[in-house]
């Protein structure tokens, strides 16, 4: 499914040296502030409907309809199997989807890159957010402290989507 989507990973660090090689070319100022913000239970709350409705745009942009279609049903119906035991109880959750699945990992790439693309684009193009990028749910900002505060940041990212939260880690005072 993952070559058939085409997602372009524009946030997305691919590993430490590209992130070093990111960090490097910043001149830093001393207004500017670096923190990190974890999604907090990110799997367990991905929003299965709309996660769908994004893979069957991507899908759509790149494949034809029928395909697509075909594509899109598979990918429900695994979702849709998304059981657990507690207590040798058996529960089917009614949102997200199940950590340690091989799907997973994807699932969740396609609603935070279609929520970065539109939403978090917009607050970087302000140029008040000098790095961003994110590994699975963890996510690194250098930001521009005299243009915007972090708990602005925080505030804004967890307007986008209420199944998401995103907790920063707390700043240490100089």
């Amino acid at each position: 499914m993952k070559q058939h989507l085409n997602l372009g990973n524009s946030y997305t660090v691919k590993n430490s040296i590209k992130l070093a090689n990111d960090i490097t070319k910043i001149t830093i100022k001393d207004s500017y502030r670096l923190n990190t913000l974890d999604i907090k239970d990110l799997y367990v709350n991905i929003p299965i409907q709309e996660t769908l409705q994004t893979a069957r745009s991507q899908l759509l942009k790149h494949n034809n309809r029928t395909f697509t279609d075909q594509l899109c049903s598979l990918l429900e119906a695994i979702l849709n199997q998304n059981y657990f035991t507690y207590q040798n109880q058996i529960y089917r959750p009614t949102k997200g989807v199940a950590m340690g699945s091989p799907i997973s990992g994807l699932v969740a790439e396609i609603l935070l890159q279609s929520l970065e693309h539109t939403h978090i684009k917009s607050l970087l193009d302000t140029k008040c957010i000098i790095l961003y990028t994110r590994y699975i749910d963890d996510i690194l900002i250098i930001y521009d402290a005299a243009q915007i505060n972090l708990d602005t940041i925080t505030r804004y990212a967890n307007s986008i989507n209420s199944n998401l939260e995103l907790n920063p880690t707390p700043e240490k005072k100089q």
